[in-house]
């Protein structure tokens, strides 16, 4: 596989080497780019380790966990195990850390502020943390270690220009719902962990072990199931905060991912983040063994996913349409985004709650298409993230009132926003629909199971229209329109705008996965549906409840023919369509051309004369100050005027908030 005899070693050679390299890291870190180099090799073969750790647990299926230091008299335990499901955030977190890092080479080395902090010795451990937490077994003192490692270097990457008064109250806020998120979750395991030692299928496990806790919970559910309920609700609060879910994550998640340099608020929204899906999956599908599911309210918790999802992915869309800074907009709608993987979830567990086999077809189905969406929105938000650091890196500017015409700038970085926007709003042909569609069609097709599954489903379909519009304001506004006249001052001082070969190869791999994805979704479920297979011991893979999604190089079909995708016969049509109009437009013989905009004929063109991003949706801007007039409350858009011979900004000069 690797030279590693098990999944297990190799993910711990992978954390070791990601904290050796943190450690040499520390000592360069002032020569940026040899920093940078050294960092992505590191990370590079990092992502060589994890690969070999998942192809070899989809081949072969799990193995026993494996302890690599134990204290018994303290419960505490280094046992690593992995599983299809943790497969799938392993995979997750190679992926996209390998462009991020790529991508931070030259964009960290741009500029570097006087008061910045260190950078790749806090990234590889953040890397590292995110290895450790997604594969151990400890519910309580690793657990805490690893989210301790992640939670501080977080906070150190978010404040990383420490002078700015904005980045060091959005770090201080993520710290402390991250400490709060870590305390509750805690509290839950101590709650349900028994006293003493635990053997289990011939392996003798600490008492906060997870195989040692499912272990009790036939017990615990049948003699304290209030306890077991408080102990769940704990859980969801505290992974709930880590999502982003509604009401936690607008006090922090706007604020935290904006702040950060922007391959770390791709690495924050499209994997952090998934950490708390993982523990929200893990706990409530994998604590419970299959056996005592009757006396598991497993529909009523489904319940509260599906409202909690659903408030999530409306409010947060629904804010992220009102912002006007790009990184922040993306921030707002990675709340939207976790929203939908949560309806999923959500789905999953109402229908399971059934327990018949039709229902537990298309239970199958949401699981899948959650899981699905969890690794596409980790490629397609990180892309977008990457794209707007570009931006900012060319213009200095993330003030999307103030950018304008870049399309023609930055015509690379353009066609992967284009990419990464339409994969967000869920278009066909592309990796946000494909995900989605599962979700829908089972939420849809499940009113035998709970009327408002429906309902749910209906306001998660319209939100993604939501998503359309906003992302026709981050696209629109950034690179369409006229050229604004900060983006031609830069480009006169600069010669060109767009980014480095490196930062756009970055995107570029990014952009490919969202576009193949969506042509090719049955790659992704056949991925998504063998580590499920690989994950035993949960009620998700009790294969009298959950049935598999049926997926070809055609497309996909759920549940017994009854919904059917089939993306490379839409995309024939298409282009046969395609091709139709343009033989129709050149059968007519009509002439093209291309003149100015005509500006009623005595107008002075300026640069108010354009289309800006406080322009899009003003009469729902005005419509919501109706009710809530701060929501409502329209941005000032003209920008200050211009110095011509003023040195232009760089690339951090609104890597910031308005109080620096």
């Amino acid at each position: 596989m690797t030279g590693f005899t098990t999944p297990e070693h190799a993910v711990l050679g992978a954390i070791v080497l990601c904290l050796g390299g943190a450690v040499f890291t520390l000592f360069i870190d002032h020569r940026r780019r040899v920093a940078g180099w050294v960092s992505f090799g590191v990370i590079l073969t990092t992502a060589a380790l994890v690969g070999g750790a998942v192809a070899g647990v989809l081949r072969h299926g799990p193995g026993p966990g494996v302890t690599f230091l134990s204290l018994p008299p303290l419960g505490f335990a280094l046992r690593l195990y992995v599983d299809g499901l943790s497969a799938v955030f392993l995979a997750l977190i190679a992926v996209v850390s390998v462009p991020a890092a790529f991508h931070a080479i030259d964009y960290m080395t741009s500029h570097r502020p006087r008061s910045a902090g260190r950078f790749y010795p806090h990234l590889l451990v953040f890397i590292a943390a995110m290895l450790g937490l997604v594969s151990t077994t400890d519910m309580m003192w690793f657990f805490f270690i690893f989210w301790q490692m992640m939670t501080l270097t977080g906070w150190a990457m978010i404040r990383y220009e420490r002078s700015c008064p904005g980045h060091r109250q959005a770090a201080a806020r993520f710290l402390w719902m991250m400490q709060f998120a870590c305390a509750v979750t805690m509290l839950g395991a101590a709650m349900l962990a028994q006293d003493g030692l635990e053997t289990v299928a011939g392996t003798e496990l600490m008492r906060f072990d997870f195989d040692a806790v499912a272990h009790h919970m036939p017990a615990l559910l049948a003699g304290h199931p209030g306890w077991v309920a408080v102990a769940l609700t704990l859980f969801l609060t505290g992974f709930g905060i880590k999502l982003g879910m509604w009401p936690f994550g607008q006090f922090w998640l706007p604020d935290a991912h904006p702040a950060a340099p922007s391959p770390v608020s791709a690495l924050l929204s499209g994997v952090m983040l998934k950490t708390g899906v993982y523990g929200l999956m893990r706990y409530f599908l994998w604590l419970v063994p299959s056996e005592v599911r009757a006396d598991y309210p497993i529909g009523g918790w489904g319940l509260a996913f599906l409202f909690l999802g659903t408030l999530t992915l409306f409010t947060g869309t629904f804010r992220a349409l009102q912002q006007e800074q790009s990184k922040r907009l993306l921030a707002f709608s990675s709340i939207g985004q976790a929203g939908y993987i949560l309806f999923g979830l959500g789905v999953c567990l109402v229908l399971l709650g059934e327990g018949t086999p039709a229902t537990g077809a298309l239970a199958g189905i949401a699981l899948t298409g959650a899981l699905f969406h969890t690794l596409n929105h980790g490629v397609f938000k990180s892309l977008l993230f990457l794209d707007a650091g570009a931006v900012l890196h060319a213009t200095g500017t993330q003030d999307m009132n103030k950018l304008g015409g870049l399309q023609r700038h930055m015509p690379v970085t353009g066609f992967t926003a284009l990419v990464g926007s339409l994969a967000i709003a869920g278009v066909p042909l592309l990796s946000g629909y494909a995900s989605k569609w599962p979700m829908f069609t089972a939420a849809l097709q499940g009113t035998a199971a709970s009327r408002w599954l429906p309902v749910c489903g209906a306001v998660a379909v319209l939100t993604s229209a939501l998503t359309l519009a906003l992302m026709m304001k981050f696209y629109g506004a950034i690179f369409l329109s006229r050229t604004s006249r900060l983006v031609e001052e830069r480009r006169q001082a600069l010669g060109r705008l767009e980014v480095s070969r490196k930062m756009r190869t970055a995107q570029v791999i990014l952009a490919t996965l969202c576009v193949a994805a969506g042509l090719l979704p049955f790659l992704g479920f056949a991925f998504v549906s063998r580590a499920l297979a690989m994950s035993p011991h949960g009620l998700a893979t009790a294969p009298d409840t959950i049935g598999p999604v049926t997926a070809s190089a055609a497309g996909l079909v759920a549940a017994t023919n009854t919904a059917v995708y089939a993306p490379l016969l839409l995309l024939a049509l298409m282009l046969g369509l395609f091709a139709l109009v343009r033989l129709l437009a050149r059968a007519g013989g009509s002439s093209q051309r291309a003149a100015a905009p005509w500006l009623c004929g005595y107008a002075v063109e300026t640069d108010a004369n354009r289309l800006r991003a406080a322009h899009y949706y003003t009469e729902l801007h005005r419509a919501v100050g109706r009710l809530h007039p701060a929501a409502g409350r329209l941005p000032a858009v003209e920008p200050r005027p211009q110095n011509p011979n003023e040195k232009p900004a760089s690339a951090w000069s609104l890597e910031k908030n308005s109080t620096c």
